[in-house]
């Protein structure tokens, strides 16, 4: 594959759709800039039970690699890290033989703990560096891209295929756990049954991880960012936890909380040295205190990864959940989010790690922790249902009418040159069916 020019390279990613592929999907060539001295390819795999990243990597090395290259040629960066657990021992081997034609490329081990794949917690870990509160990993020389995301731009580079397809962990109470490549606005019903069925009556399922990742409906589809479909009792502790009413949660605040600041003690960002202090959030919102709105802006700096909610509360409180509410309605009220100081990191962080088996554990999982191989062969479906926002940024718009007929890569939604997004491509032959302000509906 030919190096690029910076402008050439973003375009090239912009128009292919290629977004990260998880998360809030921030758009990848928005993540370009000279400033970048080192890459991390994160690998971290961060919510329990998933395995699409490191299977990706054991399938796809020399290419993931490859692009890896070509992207730091281009923004001429020193170095780029493969952030990996040394458990997924398969991926690291599959590294390590392709390591002597990319000699700009090193491995960092991470910590078998949550959550590793936290971007601000991945670059502490391989680099020493801590990202600022509130800033972006560009503020200390650093982009981060995952496993798929990386393989995504390979596919763009290589040939200019657009983002159709989508790898997805089929796991938990199913018959055959699975890792699948589909397309994209597949129902996730759909890929319970490639999975074998569930195993329990009135499954509930999760797009995503136990901790990250939210309930959705049957007829719920596969978007850019989705990484698993988790299946289970819809009696289970985390689907429970995950169906807090936040107006009642702060009732139970104010009943509970006991000011123990487990929550707190825990937090990943805190140990880093970001002000979020989820105790001193759940104090001031129990009071309805707002002499002091701190604990209110600084929700802000909250990565929602879930732990206080899921694992360090002892009352089974939602701090997260709450927290989450409050940020969200600050950013629908245009509240800027404040300047904060970072503090040293906690001198007793890596004493308080999350070990993955200890939350596993915890989250009543170890029954469901098992292999889900990885399978390149192609799903088909006869329907796909295109969300408008798959990416952090604008929402696309669509570019087609209802009875056009549609290309597998065909751009299907865009977004403004000028606006932060990325395009939607169909990922089948088909005809537009149906187009709402949500989605776009096309069947073969």
């Amino acid at each position: 594959m030919r190096d690029m020019n910076l402008n050439e390279l973003k375009e090239l990613l912009r128009g292919c759709g290629v977004v990260g592929a998880g998360g809030a999907g921030f758009p990848a060539y928005a993540k370009l800039d000279t400033r970048i001295t080192t890459i991390i390819l994160n690998c971290a795999e961060c919510d329990p039970l998933l395995k699409l990243h490191r299977q990706v990597l054991e399938h796809h090395a020399r290419k993931i690699l490859s692009a890896l290259q070509i992207v730091l040629r281009t923004v001429q960066a020193d170095e780029a890290i493969i952030a990996i657990k040394p458990s997924y021992k398969q991926a690291v081997e599959a590294v390590k033989a392709e390591l002597s034609g990319f000699p700009f490329c090193r491995i960092g081990f991470l910590p078998e703990v949550y959550p590793a794949g936290d971007e601000v917690v991945a670059i502490y870990e391989v680099t020493g560096k801590v990202v600022p509160a509130g800033r972006l990993p560009i503020e200390v020389g650093v982009a981060v891209f995952n496993v798929e995301t990386m393989l995504n731009a390979y596919d763009a580079i290589k040939s200019g295929m657009p983002v159709v397809d989508k790898y997805i962990t089929v796991t938990g109470a199913v018959r055959s756990p699975v890792t699948l490549k589909v397309p994209i606005g597949t129902e996730v019903s759909k890929l319970v049954e490639l999975a074998g069925g569930a195993t329990v009556e009135n499954p509930a399922l999760i797009a995503g991880g136990p901790m990250m990742g939210e309930l959705i409906p049957p007829n719920g589809v596969v978007t850019k960012t989705t990484n698993a479909v988790l299946v289970l009792p819809e009696d289970h502790y985390v689907v429970r936890r995950k169906q807090c009413n936040p107006s009642i949660e702060i009732k139970r605040a104010m009943a509970a909380c006991s000011q123990c600041r487990m929550c707190t003690d825990l937090c990943p960002r805190y140990l880093l040295g970001h002000p979020v202090e989820p105790h001193i959030f759940m104090r001031s919102a129990s009071s309805g205190s707002t002499k002091d709105i701190g604990p209110y802006l600084n929700t802000y700096f909250c990565s929602l990864c879930g732990l206080c909610d899921m694992y360090s509360c002892f009352q089974l409180l939602s701090p997260r959940a709450l927290m989450n509410t409050c940020k969200t309605g600050l950013i629908k009220h245009d509240v800027a989010a404040p300047e904060a100081e970072t503090a040293p990191v906690h001198g007793q962080r890596e004493g308080r790690y999350i070990p993955m088996t200890r939350l596993i554990s915890r989250l009543g999982l170890s029954e469901y922790d098992r292999p889900a191989p990885l399978s390149d062969v192609q799903v088909s479906t006869d329907s796909v249902r295109l969300t408008l926002r798959q990416h952090k940024g604008a929402p696309a718009v669509p570019a087609v009418r209802e009875g056009e007929k549609v290309g597998r890569g065909q751009l299907v939604a865009g977004v403004e040159p000028s606006k932060l997004g990325c395009p939607v491509h169909s990922p089948i032959d088909g005809c537009v069916r149906q187009i709402t302000g949500e989605y776009i509906l096309i069947e073969k």
